[in-house]
């Protein structure tokens, strides 16, 4: 086999995605469109590879060039996304992304190589190390009638589920990006943590299509409480972005959200619900867990160049404890235009 690497281009799209969706290991974390969507909605640097052999398409991996100051500089497979990495139909030619990769890195003078991996492939290989995981992914097969899928959730769960159902909340799925920011915005500003910039999520969906859902929850009386941004795979959905203000948790919407969007991409045909990633023992971590979701812990691989050092990104961490609290007691019109300055960095 004579493998070539070279950079992804507008008329790979197609096959690109074509070999991500025929891929065990393919997400919707690793289609062509996140070039697009990164360079446009963040102002980074994609240079997405192809490995081919004879014109055939062997291997895929997506790239993003982060140069920050203040939060380092590392390339990553892939940036604002939970998943990552090569793909490849045999080791040799993950050897090749890999070489390139690294290259690539060195040519950029970046001394950190990051791949979002599930499952790791580099173990006992001295020249990656794999942290010990602090976060982990949960997905389970979606049933395909709304009565199974509320049957598949655990008791208590879905007692709380049963009860939204009659609390006079209403479910648009539509192209509303301006109430699903703001509530979004809202969100991440009540966590402590600054918020990406709008123009991400207009690239999104327009980059995307119909692989791209915007869901707004509405109270009884009309008010826009919570709202979700998912991802459609080939065979999953991804909720992704999840926003919703103070009633939001009053009239129980996520729970409400979560199992619509099920109804929704069970009619869709799609068969797996990817709840996406959690950091352990945290709210979220817990409320999968509730749903009857196991987790799978993520074992994510990084390559240090000499000097290089991984950079803590963890908003949990004693380093950033005292600025999520400041952060939190931010106005929201402050925060909202702070944010994206330094969220782009954080994806």
């Amino acid at each position: 086999m004579a493998v070539s690497i070279r950079k992804m281009t507008s008329s790979d799209i197609a096959s690109w995605n074509a070999f991500v969706d025929r891929h065990v290991d393919g997400t919707f974390c690793h289609y062509a469109e996140w070039k697009t969507v990164i360079e446009n909605g963040a102002n980074h640097e994609c240079p997405f590879l192809v490995a081919e052999d004879n014109a055939k398409i062997v291997g895929i991996m997506p790239l993003t060039l982060r140069k920050s100051k203040l939060f380092g500089n590392a390339l990553i497979s892939n940036m604002f996304c939970v998943y990552g990495g090569p793909l490849a139909i045999n080791s040799g030619v993950y050897d090749e992304l890999d070489a390139a990769a690294w290259e690539l890195a060195c040519q950029n003078g970046i001394k950190v190589l990051e791949y979002r991996t599930v499952k790791a492939r580099h173990v006992g290989d001295n020249e990656w190390s794999i942290p010990v995981a602090n976060a982990a992914t949960f997905q389970k097969p979606l049933q395909n009638t709304p009565e199974a899928i509320l049957l598949d959730i655990p008791r208590k769960q879905r007692a709380v589920v049963r009860k939204t159902l009659d609390a006079g909340l209403s479910c648009s799925f539509d192209s509303d990006i301006e109430n699903f920011y703001k509530l979004y915005a809202e969100s991440v500003r009540g966590l402590g943590t600054p918020v990406f910039p709008k123009k991400l999520f207009t690239a999104l969906y327009e980059s995307f299509g119909e692989k791209i859902q915007v869901q707004i929850i509405r109270s009884p009386k009309g008010q826009a409480i919570a709202s979700l941004m998912s991802f459609y795979a080939d065979k999953a959905v991804l909720p992704y972005y999840a926003g919703g203000n103070q009633f939001a948790r009053q009239y129980g919407a996520h729970d409400f959200m979560y199992y619509q969007l099920m109804i929704k991409a069970s009619e869709k045909g799609k068969t797996h619900f990817d709840f996406g990633r959690s950091k352990m023992d945290t709210g979220p971590y817990r409320f999968k867990k509730n749903w009857g979701f196991e987790p799978v812990l993520l074992q994510y691989e990084t390559r240090l160049a000499e000097g290089g050092t991984l950079p803590d990104l963890n908003p949990s961490s004693s380093k950033y404890r005292m600025l999520v609290a400041a952060w939190k007691r931010l106005p929201l019109p402050i925060a909202n235009t702070i944010g994206p300055m330094l969220a782009r960095h954080l994806g």
